[in-house]
């Protein structure tokens, strides 16, 4: 039978664990590796929802993007997604920091349909995000769109330029863009430096929307959930492959949790 250890070592070798940064938790979190896995399920992060999912259609193990276990845990409720694994004997894989090192980026990339020219930043000796360029000459509108189409956003926040502003005679011209999945509103020095005109990332703040106003360049929150949720049918897709006689699906309540009015 499959063990928890030969999809470790697989997940290693296409996203290796010694990649993850000094703050992160990702590898078997839960579990231990010589239990066998006939059933796993897969999703960005556990929720009750998921743990309960994992319950009910008797999947031994669970990977995750988001590691379940990220600070000191000092005790335990058995309703909370934790306990329930525990209490159900469900293991966990966190592949965290690592695949966003070796793989997100590059999937992000392929599915936005851009081109990686160089990496946003290095850090480590491993490149983090991109700076892609385009032949065609993007509106901020269009590139909204963009991720809409690609990632199946609902909504896109991003900034522009107003038809008062000196600078709208550029807002056609946007042909050099950064990427960097998840959280990386920290890289906007890097993006400005390196003269982009745009950067699609998640979770901005308001002063580096602010910052890179100022600085002439149009940022697309395309938020947290959507710019990594393509780790789920990636590894469906990979691990099935791989290891045909187990059965590897997506969570059914692996889902953006937000709602939005319009």
């Amino acid at each position: 039978m499959l063990t928890i250890k030969d999809i470790y070592d697989y997940i290693d070798e296409i996203a290796p664990f010694s990649l993850q940064e000094s703050y992160d938790n990702s590898g078997l979190i839960i579990g231990n590796g010589k239990y066998g896995v006939t059933k796993a399920l897969i999703a960005l992060d556990v929720t009750a929802d998921i743990a309960w999912e994992a319950v009910k259609t008797g999947a031994e193990l669970i990977i995750t993007h988001h590691p379940i276990i990220f600070k000191a845990v000092k005790r335990i409720d058995t309703e909370t997604p934790l306990g329930i694994l525990l209490a159900n004997d469900i293991s966990v894989i966190s592949a965290h920091t690592n695949f966003d090192s070796a793989v997100m980026n590059d999937i992000l990339c392929e599915k936005l349909g851009l081109t990686p020219k160089e990496p946003l930043a290095v850090e480590n000796g491993v490149p983090i995000g991109y700076i892609c360029e385009t032949d065609k000459e993007y509106t901020a509108k269009e590139i909204a769109q963009l991720i809409k189409t690609a990632l199946g956003n609902k909504v896109v926040r991003y900034n522009d330029f107003t038809d008062n502003d000196v600078r709208s005679e550029e807002r056609e011209k946007i042909t050099r863009i950064a990427v960097c999945s998840g959280s990386g509103g920290s890289f906007l020095p890097e993006v400005i430096s390196k003269n982009c005109g745009a950067f699609i990332t998640g979770d901005v703040k308001h002063d580096v929307f602010i910052d890179g106003h100022n600085a002439g360049i149009r940022i697309f929150d395309a938020g947290h959930f959507h710019t990594e949720n393509i780790f789920c049918d990636y590894m469906r897709k990979t691990l099935s492959e791989k290891f045909p006689e187990t059965e590897f699906t997506v969570a059914k309540n692996n889902r953006d949790i937000l709602n939005y009015e319009f």
